[in-house]
């Protein structure tokens, strides 16, 4: 099976425990991802250029012709890119939602008007800048992980990429949704939380869960989802943001693609790879997974530019681990944490814990 993911590292592993070879083509080209991948391809300069329409496209073909593959799984990076999505399509089978349904479920006016129309609490969206930016974020069309989004008091947003949205208060929750085009299963509910710099203030730090919520909320958080899934309509794995205030929460947005919180939700038997596969075939599990800890991942940023990554021991909990070698900068990911405890809580303070343990090494080896 073909993975093209701007991280394909969670895909690969649990497309490999599902009995999948994986051929994998992505930013990082990480160790653990090498290793878990029949074959893979890193894409050059993914983080500074996104996925580009020929170097993708390339990789992919060089990847198929190692093994015929039964199929496609893009991860995040196409958000923005419908036509590149299309254009994939085209080639080989989709295993995921198809460039119309992306392009629907990431047009910031589009959902808008959907949620309103299925009566969902979204916040106040606009296309131009407000007159009075206070309390207002600017968004790029298609971002991912946090880094994208700004005050909007601090950005004028003016080149047709970005959008406008009014700031909402609350506990981010991000629900994590198997679908078939007209039903879904929600697999869980994750608590997510930011690690913020002065330039990035809302970039994605780690998630944990289950998330805590009120029954009555999570129940009104599951009927939403599931108005929503034929709409659009969404197949395979997605996500969907919310924003939770007691038992008030708003849709922020909907991820129409496997996202960043498939480790904590990978079942202990089984293959999450292999569920979405199946739901994209039209079949949706009888129950979802359960867990018997709470589970909690969590990125370790850079604090400082790391010239070439020394040999290091990395241990057990961790992972996206780069290779010796590899040039990490300031701000980008480093590698992930992971935790498990008998409570969220305690799972987000271990994984935090460890965080700051592997920064301590990097930073004591001369980062």
């Amino acid at each position: 099976m073909l993975i093209a993911a701007a991280s394909g590292r969670a895909l690969a592993a649990s497309a490999r425990r599902g009995g999948y070879a994986p051929l994998v083509a992505d930013f990082f080209g990480d160790q653990d991802t090498a290793a878990a991948a029949h074959a893979h391809i890193r894409l050059d300069q993914g983080l500074t250029r996104g996925m580009s329409s020929n170097g993708v496209v390339d990789a992919l073909e060089s990847l198929a012709s190692v093994r015929a593959p039964a199929g496609i799984v893009c991860g995040a990076g196409f958000e923005d890119r419908p036509e590149l999505l299309a254009h994939i399509a085209r080639r080989w089978k989709l295993f995921g939602n198809g460039p119309d349904v992306v392009a629907r479920a990431k047009d910031p006016l589009a959902f808008s008007k959907l949620c309103r129309d299925s009566c969902i609490r979204h916040p106040e969206t606009s296309l131009a800048h407000p007159s009075d930016a206070t309390g207002w974020l600017t968004k790029r069309k298609g971002g991912a992980g946090g880094r994208h989004i700004r005050m909007a008091i601090d950005s004028d947003g003016t080149d047709g990429a970005f959008y406008f949205q009014r700031r909402v208060i609350g506990t981010p929750v991000s629900a994590l949704i198997l679908a078939d085009g007209r039903r879904s299963m929600v697999l869980g509910f994750s608590a997510q939380w930011s690690s913020p710099t002065p330039r990035h203030p809302f970039r994605y730090g780690g998630a944990v869960q289950p998330a805590v919520l009120a029954s009555e909320t999570a129940d009104a958080m599951i009927d939403a989802v599931q108005r929503l899934v034929p709409m659009l309509p969404l197949i395979g794995l997605n996500s969907a943001d919310f924003l939770v205030s007691g038992r008030d929460f708003q849709l922020l947005e909907i991820n129409p693609r496997p996202g960043a919180t498939l480790d904590i939700f990978e079942p202990n038997h089984g293959s999450i790879f292999a569920m979405h596969i199946a739901a994209c075939e039209g079949v949706l599990p009888a129950m979802p997974p359960t867990f018997e800890q709470a589970r909690a991942s969590a990125i370790v940023h850079a604090e400082g530019d790391i010239a070439a990554v020394p040999a290091f021991h990395w241990p057990a909990w961790t992972a996206d681990r780069p290779g010796v070698g590899t040039r990490v900068d300031q701000g980008d990911p480093l590698c992930t944490v992971f935790a498990s405890a008998a409570t969220a809580t305690n799972a987000r303070e271990l994984a935090e814990q460890r965080v700051a343990m592997i920064l301590a090494i990097t930073n004591a080896r001369g980062s």
